[in-house]
Order: C-alpha cells, then sequence, then structure tokens
C-alpha cells in the first residue's frame, strides 16, 4: 500500500532562500572520525582532493555534533515512483524512531522523501549537498534546506560561490558514503548517480543495503555489480540495518 506523504514546504517561508548566516569548515577526515567510522584511504581521499587543495574539507551549518551520531545515507531516483517514495519515507521514518540521523542529498524524489520521513516523525538529518551551502539547489527544496541548517546539519564538500559542475554530484556521493554508517539505496536506473555512492561504500567499507523491490526488478543490471560483495545486503526490513550498524 502506498503510504500518503505530506511532502509541502511551509508557505510562510519567503521565496527566496535565506543562506546560513554562519558557515564552519572542517577537514573531511575529523568529520568522519566524529562518528567512530573508518577514515578513508589516500586513494579514496585523491578522488575528492582538487590540484590546489591536499586537503579535504567540508563546508557545514546547523548542528555539527550529527555528525558523531549513528547515521543512515537513503538515496535513489529523482524521478522516482510513488511507491519507491513511500518506501523512502517509511525507512526514514523507522530510522528515525530508533534514534539514527537520517542522510540524504536534499535532491528531488528520494532524497526529499527521506529528508521528510526524519522530520515529520520527530527524527534528525543532515543533508549532504552538491552546491556551496548558500546555493539552493533544485530551487523549490530552499524552505526545507533552511529548515535543515536550522534544525539540523546542512553539508558541503564545496566552498562558498564554488561553480557547480555535473561532477560535484559524485563527490557529493563519495562524501556521504564515507559520513555514513551505511547506505540504502531505494530506487535507481542502471544510469544513476546513486551508484557512485554504492561503489564508494565498497571502497569505504560500508554497509550498502540494496532494497528487495530493486533486486526484483529484471531490467536492472547494476544490482548484479554488488550483491554478493562483503557489507552489501538485500534489504528486506529496517530493523536489518540497525542491527548491521550496532544502533540500538
Amino acid at each position: 500500500m502506498t503510504l500518503a506523504i505530506d511532502l509541502r514546504q511551509d508557505d510562510s517561508r519567503p521565496a527566496r532562500y535565506r543562506a546560513p548566516a554562519a558557515v564552519a569548515r572542517t577537514p573531511l577526515q575529523q568529520a568522519i572520525l566524529a562518528g567512530g567510522r573508518e577514515a578513508p584511504a589516500d586513494k579514496q581521499l585523491d578522488l575528492l582532493r582538487s590540484a590546489s587543495d591536499r586537503t579535504v574539507f567540508v563546508h557545514h551549518a546547523g548542528d555539527a555534533e550529527l555528525l558523531g551520531q549513528p547515521s543512515v545515507a537513503i538515496v535513489g531516483a529523482r524521478d522516482v515512483s510513488a511507491d519507491g517514495k513511500s518506501r523512502a519515507y517509511k525507512v526514514a521514518r523507522e530510522l528515525a524512531q530508533a534514534g539514527i540521523v537520517v542522510v540524504s542529498g536534499l535532491a528531488k524524489g528520494v532524497d526529499t522523501a527521506a529528508h521528510y520521513g526524519a522530520i515529520q516523525n520527530g527524527g534528525r538529518t543532515i543533508a549532504v549537498i552538491g552546491t556551496p551551502l548558500n546555493k539552493a539547489y533544485p530551487a523549490e527544496n530552499a524552505g526545507l534546506q533552511e529548515e535543515i541548517y536550522e534544525q539540523h546539519l546542512l553539508l558541503s564538500p564545496f566552498g562558498p560561490d564554488e561553480r557547480v559542475f555535473k561532477a560535484n554530484f559524485p563527490k557529493r556521493n563519495r562524501v556521504m558514503a564515507l559520513l555514513s554508517d551505511a547506505t540504502v539505496i531505494v530506487e535507481a536506473s542502471d544510469t544513476s548517480g546513486s551508484l557512485h555512492q554504492a561503489a564508494e561504500c565498497l571502497r569505504s567499507n560500508r554497509w550498502l543495503f540494496i532494497m528487495k523491490s530493486v533486486i526484483a526488478d529484471k531490467s536492472l543490471t547494476w544490482p548484479t555489480k554488488f550483491v554478493g560483495k562483503p557489507k552489501v545486503a538485500v534489504l528486506s526490513a529496517t530493523q536489518e540495518i540497525i542491527d548491521a550498524i550496532g544502533a540500538r
């Protein structure tokens, strides 16, 4: 049965995005270790470094203490089906109710449903975005982005006013994987950007959960590249994630 999900934004918010007044900068390694997570190998950091800056930083606004709590990333299609949206919301709700921080990328579709699944059920969320914190993308999520930096945590590997390229989003996904204890892919095509995050989970020894509905879709070829690998599991129930990461 498809859940009825209210993803409406607060109509009282201004139409124009209000960037956070205070933005902090933290080395990525430090942000990862804050949660007791395994630090990335040099090869992984090379995927994130620029030629001019050998230290990878993350820029953030909001409650940085969320980085030290158990967290699970929920990612997937922007053009998500109604069932996929419901699944993303349900997993986020159940993780939030278990005291686990829900991480996602603030994109349309799965990401938006995941953030709301946490927020609307008393949980906490981290948005890892592919633009600088002073930009809102997509524009219709500007109000949600404000709510996240005011009440939760907004984070980006890109500094203020950096230019936005398509390559930003794979980098965003790698950072999201490294900052989370596990990633759940709810719905994704064979060309989805979420597959960058899946690959990073393998490289960084993080748990990767692929929803059972994805495995059942015989039109997809990408799941066969991951199923059977260490720390990759087909997800039937949210409790399986909680058990795997050792959260209570």
